[in-house]
């Protein structure tokens, strides 16, 4: 007897081929059949005229710590997400040790967030366990985070490693590879990770050839520098031999727009020369990130910290508030670029709550201080911690990295659990098929799951899942392809999408009609070369 059936579906099989119709029946967590299926099964599901598909891929994100106290990850399985990608842009709360704990934390916090749970964990392999024991809803799988490396071994010094740090960090990220992370990720826009030669970064690299390792990269500039930041890590991929996955990627600044046509077209020519080279997307035209960001990297040497002091040392505010008055040749500028009236706030506490969904020029002027002043004093009145939604991009250079053969569609989104978040968090793959399939046409029905299926799976090394054919993971979901959508918006971002009816996380209901039937079949998935041998499928409560 089969555990349940899936019947008189619309089967969009992960691969890209044209739908079919067909059943679906999954037995302890695989799936076992496919077409017609007149066995019995202690459930039947009929899903006539709706879609089943794989269940979605969030290839970026920054759930890290989330899962921990949100366990049941409704967010995501509401969207028809059944795994996510974490320990990217450099960001990841381990390693650790704890002599510096305390300036990772706020290092990750604007952007992982924080956990009422205390970190029991040193090294990447530790907290993959630790995840897995919590017996999520959905899996997990992790990149070894480049700035949490540095951290590690420098803090935030702003130098080059020393031989005898460079060989500690690639001891650490070869733990992390070991123990199943599916390579390094690094965030060149953030301190520390900024503080890095390319060199460097090459060597670093040299490790990961030995574990089939991917090179994850938030890519120095995104904005005035796009092309030569691509440049960069296509080279650091090149000299290490390795695969490279360009993270987000986009045209920052009105003046730049049209220039993601041009990066993808760095891309291509590395491809021409037997380069793997792949990218990501989200389909909104703003970003978020946290208002650090904005700030010159010599101002975070020190750490958030280090950040609060220069804002409370006359000089330096003024030296500051005069780099962000103009380009720069060294660092992309996105105040510049982009303009204090696109940045908004995402989440502020106490008496700053009501500055959510304004934008920084906007306090300033009801502050009456100049914008870079009002965002100093901000950070110092929330310690450092100012989540950021900003509007930099073109929809016409969006839709095309959507509809590049080379891209996958993912959410990058951030954990931010007050205030205002990016609406990605809440609608990123409903969105999909809502305006890209449905409205723009940018996507057939059929690529935009392979998008958000197979093609994931297999650039991070997932195993036997993405694809709706026996003896595959059972993670599925089932939608409307004519009513799906989102529903977040900016103003109101915290909303469920709609017209997604099933969603199967290993072989069990885990959302039945909107609602979480308490199934937590998830875990922490491996990549599948990992050095232990045993593939994917271990960690955890994981299949």
């Amino acid at each position: 007897m089969l555990d349940l059936v899936l019947k008189n579906g619309r089967i969009v099989d992960g691969s890209g081929n044209p739908w079919y119709r067909g059943d679906v029946g999954v037995k302890d967590g695989r799936i076992a059949a496919v077409g017609r299926i007149d066995e019995e099964a202690a459930a039947t599901v009929d899903v006539r005229g709706q879609v089943i598909a794989p269940g979605f891929i969030d290839g970026h994100c920054h759930s890290d710590l989330m899962i921990l106290d949100h366990p049941l990850s409704e967010i995501k399985l509401s969207q028809g997400v059944t795994a996510e990608v974490v320990g990217n842009c450099g960001l990841a709360p381990a390693p650790v040790f704890p002599d510096r704990e305390e300036l990772l934390r706020s290092y990750i916090s604007p952007v992982i967030g924080s956990t009422k749970q205390d970190w029991q964990w040193n090294t990447v392999g530790e907290y993959m366990n630790y995840v897995g024991r919590s017996a999520p809803a959905e899996h997990m799988a992790t990149y070894v985070a480049h700035g949490a490396l540095r951290i590690a071994v420098m803090g935030f010094d702003n130098r080059p490693a020393t031989p005898a740090e460079l060989q500690r960090m690639k001891e650490l990220l070869e733990e992390g590879l070991r123990a199943g992370a599916i390579g390094l990720s690094i965030g060149l826009l953030y301190s520390p990770g900024s503080y890095t030669s390319k060199e460097e970064l090459a060597e670093l690299c040299s490790v990961l050839p030995r574990y089939d390792g991917l090179l994850s990269t938030h890519i120095r500039g995104e904005g005035n520098n796009l092309l030569p930041s691509v440049r960069e890590v296509i080279w650091i991929a090149e000299q290490a031999g390795i695969p490279l996955h360009v993270s987000h990627l986009k045209a920052a600044g009105k003046a730049n727009w049209g220039k993601a046509l041009e990066a993808m077209e760095l891309v291509e020519d590395a491809r021409a020369r037997g380069m793997d080279v792949t990218v990501d997307v989200y389909p909104y035209n703003a970003g978020s990130t946290s208002l650090t960001t904005i700030l010159p990297p010599w101002v975070l040497e020190g750490g958030i910290p280090g950040a609060l002091e220069a804002f409370r040392d006359p000089a330096l505010r003024r030296r500051i508030r005069e780099e962000l008055g103009r380009e720069q040749d060294d660092w992309d500028n996105l105040v510049c670029s982009t303009g204090w009236q696109s940045v908004f706030v995402a989440s502020a506490s106490g008496a700053n709550a009501g500055l959510e969904g304004k934008h920084i020029a906007e306090i300033a002027e009801a502050r009456g201080v100049h914008p870079a002043d009002c965002m100093m004093d901000l950070l110092l009145e929330e310690d450092g911690q100012v989540p950021i939604v900003y509007f930099h991009m073109s929809d016409d250079d969006v839709r095309q990295v959507i509809g590049y053969s080379r891209s996958l569609i993912a959410s990058d989104s951030l954990t931010c659990e007050t205030g205002m978040p990016h609406p990605r968090l809440y609608g990123t793959f409903p969105r999909v098929f809502a305006k890209y399939v449905r409205e723009e046409r940018v996507l057939t029905l059929e690529d935009a799951v392979r998008k958000l299926t197979s093609f994931p799976v297999q650039r991070f090394r997932l195993g036997k899942r993405g694809l709706i054919v026996p003896d595959y993971a059972a993670d599925l979901v089932v939608f409307d392809p004519d009513t799906i959508r989102d529903t977040a918006t900016y103003s109101e971002p915290k909303q469920q999408p709609e017209g997604i009816s099933t969603v199967v996380v290993a072989g069990r209901i885990a959302m039945q009609d909107g609602a979480h039937t308490g199934a937590r079949g998830g875990g922490f998935l491996r990549a599948s070369s990992c050095a232990c041998g045993h593939g994917y499928a271990h960690g955890g409560a994981g299949r």
